[in-house]
């Protein structure tokens, strides 16, 4: 903690977004920008750049709200066994920033996203962009703050699938091929699984500190044993639909590559046993599932790119 406050102070708040997190942002741009771009043979780096740089604004500024309302909550307070994937930045715990400078960031960081998002608004003159962007803003901010706390009531990990997956992919699709077609809503679903594993995973370290403060996760809901084969089928779902994905030309690359990735969703399965999810500081299948969301991610912008190249 000491290395931390010897920093800049641009480098604090920089790091209180958890920077290292923002990948759940940038996939769903990437992919769905590809697809856009594997339909219309055309890209659009002018609107790919404000799209991909408001998007990770937003979700910067709704991981230190998150920290701010878990604080406020008690959430962060009880965890007893934070994980460099779970259990908040701790900013606020450690006194590293106070709760009003944290909130002020959010704040901040949100309205720098939704500037950038209504220039994009401005020169698409887009409805459906305007909804997709106030959802995510609301939706991110929303997600542990009163009085809605999707997170606290069962809602937080299927909004977050909505938010981070299927909604931005659509989005970043729309902007690039001037239209949505239903065929997009298959990688689209694949990204929503991917980080929905992604929060739900990290929800096990955190399952005491959770129940505590009546924060109603999935964990907390079913339970060790029923949650880990939540998360077995959830994941091998995504695989049935990039089956699914290999019978249409403009996704069959997507879903081939992204079948390439199952040797890691092996390993991600297997470390994701209730006996090591018991053991505190063993994050092996937090660290895997993170991985296989960036990993896949990767796979199916590459399977899109290569179908445009070659259309």
């Amino acid at each position: 903690m000491k290395d931390i406050l010897l920093r800049p102070k641009f480098i604090i708040l920089l790091l209180a977004t958890r920077p290292a997190f923002l990948t759940a942002s940038a996939a769903p741009v990437l992919v769905g920008s590809a697809a856009g771009f594997a339909q219309s043979g055309r890209f659009d780096a002018g609107i790919f750049i404000l799209a991909f740089v408001s998007i990770m604004l937003i979700h910067s500024g709704a991981n230190v709200a998150n920290d701010y309302f878990d604080h406020i909550s008690g959430n962060d307070w009880l965890n007893k066994n934070p994980t460099p994937f779970s259990g908040g930045r701790r900013f606020i715990q450690q006194g590293v920033l106070s709760a009003k400078a944290t909130i002020l960031l959010s704040v901040f960081l949100l309205a720098a996203g939704a500037a950038l998002g209504l220039a994009i608004i401005w020169i698409t003159k887009s409805i459906f962009i305007f909804i997709l962007g106030l959802a995510g803003i609301v939706g991110g901010f929303f997600y542990t703050a009163p009085p809605v706390k999707l997170g606290y009531r069962s809602l937080g990990e299927t909004a977050i699938g909505f938010l981070f997956g299927i909604l931005p992919v659509a989005g970043a699709y729309y902007l690039q091929a001037k239209r949505v077609d239903a065929f997009v809503f298959l990688p689209a679903a694949i990204v929503g699984i991917l980080i929905f594993l992604v929060v739900f995973i990290n929800e096990f370290p955190d399952k005491d500190a959770d129940a505590a403060v009546s924060k109603r996760t999935l964990v907390v809901n079913f339970g060790m044993a029923k949650s880990v084969r939540i998360y077995r089928l959830a994941l091998l779902s995504s695989y049935a639909l990039a089956i699914i994905s290999m019978f249409f030309r403009i996704t069959f690359f997507a879903g081939l590559f992204y079948l390439f990735t199952m040797p890691l969703a092996v390993a991600a399965m297997k470390a994701a046993n209730e006996k090591d999810l018991n053991i505190p500081g063993k994050v092996a299948a937090n660290r895997l599932t993170i991985l296989l969301h960036a990993v896949g991610s990767i796979a199916l912008t590459t399977g899109f790119i290569l179908t445009g190249l070659y259309k």
